[in-house]
């Protein structure tokens, strides 16, 4: 998708959905990082070249992508099927297309800031970038196609916000929420997707999307440091999408509540504030959103150095999974909420296993 999710850069820090700061939300890699080098060196071959691509992808912040149509599904009030694995693959060709574009519309710019990026040290071409985005974007709209019409008239918009931020909007004031509309988007589109009501789910949209614009806010300053305007922005936007999560709960479409069945994605109607087991699983993961997002903004808004801001950024990628977790739960969807959960530890993981710990939007 976009740059709302990415992986780390420098040696001192952490993506940027999407992802975002760098050129978008991209993220960076240490001098360690496989394919790690200088313009100078020589280009590396085998695992070397394997290891460049994996940094200008930003391979971990995949993790943050599934979840979107996961949740979007359960804001819908339907189960999760084949189409919903078509969305999801959808929408990570979509993403990674927005990965590639970034750093090609950027690659001048990071020849000066980011030299040891894959494109300025050499290690990617710019031509196999901008050919991997057409690719990925053409594989992401034939993946949606075949989940439907609905899907595809979600995907068509979704693409066309990617390639808008990154080759117009990302540097202007429009470029936050671009990045909102596209994580929005990649949530309606699990929805349309699975068969489900997308209007029952533009709540759960718009609270992902308003994570999303807080995170991008925040990685604009990712190299020069500054304002602490916004990520203390970015921390009220945290407690009150918090509150919200945990305090309203969606509606299934109208007409279909009385259907539902006890136990399926959406069957308590109710709103206000939860009770019992799928009350209690709606805390935890609120407050492992509120855990893992607050505290880093905090130290960015008490101390704005390009540092602390890019570690506020990195804390707000990985705080998308617990996010996207909370509002399957809040949909009444206990086993995706648990699964869209589980996807943080995994990415930890991997990220750890290809030597790529940090992440950035830009």
């Amino acid at each position: 998708m976009s740059r709302a999710v990415t992986v780390a850069r420098d040696a001192s820090v952490p993506s940027g959905p999407a992802g975002a700061a760098g050129g978008g939300p991209d993220g960076t890699d240490d001098a360690s990082a496989p394919g790690g080098g200088t313009p100078s060196e020589p280009r590396p071959t085998g695992s070397g070249r394997a290891g460049a691509w994996a940094e200008l992808l930003r391979l971990p912040a995949l993790f943050t992508v599934p979840g979107d149509a996961l949740a979007g599904a359960a804001a819908a009030g339907a189960r999760p099927g084949p189409r919903t694995l078509l969305a999801i693959g959808s929408s990570l060709c979509l993403y990674e297309a927005g990965m590639a574009l970034n750093d090609w519309a950027d690659r001048a710019e990071d020849a000066v800031e980011r030299p040891h990026r894959p494109l300025p040290s050499g290690r990617v071409r710019p031509a196999a970038a901008l050919t991997a985005a057409c690719g990925l974007t053409g594989a992401g709209l034939l993946l949606a196609a075949r989940a439907g019409r609905p899907a595809l008239a979600v995907a068509a918009p979704l693409a066309a916000t990617v390639w808008a931020y990154d080759l117009a909007l990302k540097h202007t004031p429009a470029g936050p929420a671009a990045m909102a509309a596209a994580r929005g988007l990649d949530l309606l589109l699990g929805a349309a997707a699975t068969g489900g009501d997308t209007r029952a789910a533009l709540p759960s949209a718009a609270l992902l999307g308003s994570h999303t614009l807080a995170v991008t806010a925040v990685s604009r300053r990712e190299t020069t440091g500054g304002s602490p305007l916004a990520p203390l922005a970015a921390l009220a936007t945290t407690g009150a999408l918090t509150w919200s999560v945990a305090h309203r709960r969606t509606r299934l479409p109208a007409g279909r509540r009385a259907a539902a069945a006890p136990g399926l994605p959406g069957s308590s109607p109710a709103e206000g504030p939860f009770r019992g087991t799928g009350g209690a699983l709606v805390t935890a993961l609120g407050a492992a959103y509120a855990a893992t997002a607050a505290r880093p903004y905090l130290h960015a808004t008490l101390n704005s150095s390009p540092p602390l801001i890019q570690r506020a950024v990195g804390g707000g990628i990985r705080a998308t999974i617990p996010l996207q977790a909370a509002l399957a739960a809040r949909s009444g969807a206990t086993a995706t909420s648990l699964l869209v959960a589980a996807l943080a530890p995994a990415g930890r993981i991997f990220a750890r296993r290809a030597a790529m710990r940090k992440v950035s939007i830009t």
